[in-house]
């Protein structure tokens, strides 16, 4: 396989998926590294809203992805012990499509399973071995697995995630984290009797959460979240749970079922919300796209709208500069990635804005804080409030127009 117009898009999620579809679609030879040993697909909740919705329409996936709906149907805030404060209304109530719970609601697992199904053909796709070192040249990159393979390219996309090595080999000294102080403990769970097809979530004092969300599988995904000022240690799973026990061993409502059946459950991780900013997205021909370069966290939300949208936007971008790249031509994939960055930095960054009372108010610590919180929610869930509430939840959305797109299908 030649330099020339070979781009190697290194993780296999959905922001990665997206890139190598349409970077083929566009004419591309397509490398996917992804650093675990197989296809990962599982994971929580994840939705498409925004500009989003226009590219999944784009890629003919919309009705794939309703079909895979987790069955949630409204959000229900608690308070202390499971007190109901209120319900925000569904996808069909007052407050539109884009509420709390959206209506193309999706599993991360099922979603990242639909793209890799519909993938065009000659993608080719490697698990376990991920990139060891990347070497940029004024003609291409030459990059080195983990296994030893050697590959040249002319673009890479890092598509790793909030925690991506390469990303901080190649852009160190430009990356700043914003640590918004939550910890979430995630994992699927057995459904009981008590369970519906709401989102039910409690909030009680010491800055604590108790998650529970009906999936499309027969069973529940729950999270525990807490507010924390200091990143936790890195854990085994032992200590892990140990730790969650000794945090909500008084939370009340369900956090006693959650805590055991996390116990026995074989896909607890552990996530600290952390943003990520950067002044560029690109280094000649090297890139950052999805959580690697703008991480929203579920505090912002969006994540999968954001790395649908800027995917094809990148390789809109590529598209548009089509006739010089098909030679491999630098300048050209820099021209592309700065309308690329152009594009995509104010619906990134409108995303990120997450003022700090947000999340002290999200996550009280004292019982004065948890009756101005219970109070807040009965005021957002009156049912004459739907439409104004539903526009705080919307997210990944512009005012542009998604760049046109130069298939050339192989």
């Amino acid at each position: 396989m030649t330099d020339a117009r070979h781009a190697v898009v290194s993780g296999a999620s959905i922001a990665g998926l997206t890139a190598a579809y349409w970077l083929r679609r566009t004419g591309w030879e397509v490398t996917v590294l992804e650093r675990a040993p197989a296809f990962r697909d599982g994971g929580q909740n994840v939705d498409v809203r925004g500009a989003g919705r226009d590219v999944l329409d784009r890629m003919d996936l919309t009705d794939a992805v309703r079909a895979q709906n987790t069955t949630e149907t409204s959000t229900v805030l608690l308070g202390t012990h499971g007190r109901m404060i209120g319900e925000l209304p569904g996808p069909d109530g007052a407050g539109g499509p884009d509420t709390a719970t959206a209506e193309l609601e999706i599993l991360r697992g099922d979603f990242a399973t639909t793209i890799l199904d519909h993938l065009p053909g000659g993608i080719d796709i490697r698990y376990g071995d991920p990139i060891s070192s990347a070497v940029q040249d004024a003609d291409g990159v030459t990059l080195t697995t983990a296994r030893g393979q050697r590959l040249r390219a002319s673009l890479l996309v890092i598509a790793e995630g909030v925690r991506s090595r390469t990303r901080d080999e190649i852009f160190a000294g430009t990356i700043a984290r914003r640590d918004l102080g939550i910890t979430m403990v995630f994992g699927t769970i057995p459904r009981t009797g008590t369970d519906n097809t709401t989102w039910r979530f409690c909030t009680t004092t010491g800055g604590r959460q108790i998650h529970l969300r009906p999936d499309n599988h027969g069973t529940a995904r729950a999270i525990l979240a807490y507010k924390e000022k200091e990143a936790p240690a890195r854990l085994d799973r032992r200590a892990t749970l140990s730790q969650a026990r000794e945090r909500f061993a008084d939370a009340g409502w369900e956090a006693p079922r959650v805590l055991d059946a996390f116990d026995a459950t074989d896909d607890l991780y552990v996530d600290r919300l952390t943003q990520i900013r950067m002044p560029a997205w690109h280094r000649g021909r090297i890139c950052v796209i999805g959580d690697a370069a703008w991480s929203v966290t579920p505090m912002g939300g969006g994540g999968a709208s954001l790395a649908l949208t800027g995917a094809y936007v990148l390789a809109a971008c590529l598209s548009a500069q089509q006739s010089n790249t098909s030679a491999g031509d630098g300048s050209a994939i820099g021209t592309a990635l700065t309308a690329y960055e152009t594009w995509m930095r104010p619906v990134a960054e409108k995303a990120q804005k997450l003022h700090p009372l947000v999340v002290s108010s999200a996550f009280p610590t004292t019982w004065p804080g948890l009756a101005l919180r219970d109070l807040t929610g009965k005021i957002l869930t009156r049912p004459w409030l739907a439409p104004l509430t539903a526009k705080l939840t919307q997210v990944a959305d512009t005012g542009q127009s998604l760049p046109e797109i130069t298939l050339h299908d192989t």
